[in-house]
């Protein structure tokens, strides 16, 4: 149990949530379009050649590549991250963690050489997100995790996100940290609730407006206004949005596309609603209540990030150990508190509930770290665009966007 574990005090930073915004210009993407999409044979990794030699029983390391700021920390030293502290005292496993991905494409320009042609990254865990991680799975680029080391993975993985399409039954992923694109709005200042993704397009709200300028963050949340099943979603759907988001710009409506910028707008008070990530409001309504997260009548997309083992990694079984000790709940509820996005593991609720400390206690109640059985009866994982889709549905977008 953690009877008095505090809430982390967190600094100003960009939320991890910054790290999803891709596609800014169709340079990577009709790169990564043109790779996967012409299926490059030499690109691809059949399942045979994924695994090297696993030097985990002799070898008590891994290398970890991860965002900044995406783990906890100590109060005092900055430097000590308690939770993976804790899995190196436990196991005699040393983790070299490194914050070293500060966007999908980046760091896919980076590794995809080494993976294509069949050589290691020198990394044993990644975490991408799940949009991307759909591509390193479509192409080879990962090795199916061995159930036997993750039990707490089998047992207390959320069941909304157990199976996207991506990857059913989540054999080369597992989710890190998850969250929530809806709708953001400043309640005192609108005067009103809003409970719909057509809400958006009312006449008060004309111009004080923002849209996410991803195509990957943007696009389902518009899909679900319209009656669409995000998990089965068709090319008529997506140009149907972008008409009406075409349309929508001609008239004034929408103030300009954002990525993760969008909380200075709400905060200042240029715009009133705007499509939003939930952890940045956890992090916004510390400092003013009035600013709400709605997930629509009509729904809202869950995403996560996800932790992969890339080809030949050398430390395969230890880091299978290392993704299985962040889902015991005890710390997963640790770290929950400290990075407040959706947790993966819901068992962590009770662990936080039962904590002396009222802050954490709270946060246990918090249904944009744990949904309401309300609201997740409103979320789906969104089926992701295939690389023959992306580089004509970047242009679109992007023109609309004037990326």
């Amino acid at each position: 149990m953690l009877p008095s574990m505090p809430l982390m005090p967190r600094t100003p930073k960009t939320p991890p949530l910054a790290r999803r915004t891709l596609l800014r210009a169709l340079g990577g993407g009709a790169a990564l379009g043109a790779l996967a999409g012409c299926g490059v044979p030499a690109a691809y990794v059949a399942p045979g050649e994924r695994a090297a030699a696993d030097l985990s029983a002799d070898d008590k390391r891994l290398t970890w590549a991860n965002w900044p700021l995406y783990i906890d920390t100590d109060d005092d030293d900055t430097t000590k991250r308690p939770t993976l502290e804790a899995f190196g005292k436990k196991t005699g496993i040393a983790v070299d963690y490194v914050e070293e991905i500060n966007d999908n494409d980046e760091f896919f320009g980076k590794i995809s050489p080494a993976l294509m042609n069949h050589q290691s990254t020198d990394r044993d865990l990644i975490v991408i997100s799940d949009w991307m991680c759909a591509r390193f799975v479509r192409l080879g680029w990962v090795q199916e995790m061995d159930r036997a080391n993750q039990p707490n993975v089998t047992e207390y993985l959320d069941p909304l996100l157990r199976s996207p399409a991506f990857d059913p039954g989540r054999a080369y992923t597992v989710p890190w940290q998850s969250g929530i694109t809806g709708i953001a709005y400043d309640r005192r200042r609108l005067g009103r609730e809003i409970r719909h993704v057509s809400d958006l397009w009312a006449s008060d709200l004309k111009g004080r407006v923002t849209l996410l300028s991803g195509l990957d963050e943007a696009f389902a949340l518009l899909m679900q206004g319209n009656g669409v099943d995000i998990t089965q979603w068709t090319e008529d759907d997506f140009d149907e949005v972008c008409d009406q988001v075409e349309r929508h710009v001609h008239d004034g409506r929408i103030r300009r596309f954002t990525g993760n910028d969008y909380t200075k707008d709400l905060v200042s008070g240029d715009v009133l609603a705007c499509q939003a990530y939930s952890g940045d409001v956890i992090q916004l309504q510390a400092d003013n209540p009035d600013i709400r997260f709605v997930v629509p009548e009509e729904g809202a997309e869950l995403w996560a990030e996800s932790l992969m083992i890339p080809n030949l990694a050398a430390h395969k079984a230890n880091a299978e150990k290392l993704i299985d000790h962040y889902y015991d709940p005890e710390v997963a509820a640790e770290l929950a508190a400290w990075v407040n996005y959706v947790c993966p593991v819901p068992a962590a609720q009770d662990v936080l509930a039962s904590s002396d400390d009222k802050e954490t206690a709270e946060l246990a109640e918090n249904p944009l770290v744990f949904p309401d059985s309300a609201m997740r009866r409103r979320l789906a994982i969104a089926r992701d665009i295939t690389s023959k889709e992306r580089v004509e549905f970047a242009k679109r977008w992007n023109a609309i966007v004037g990326l």
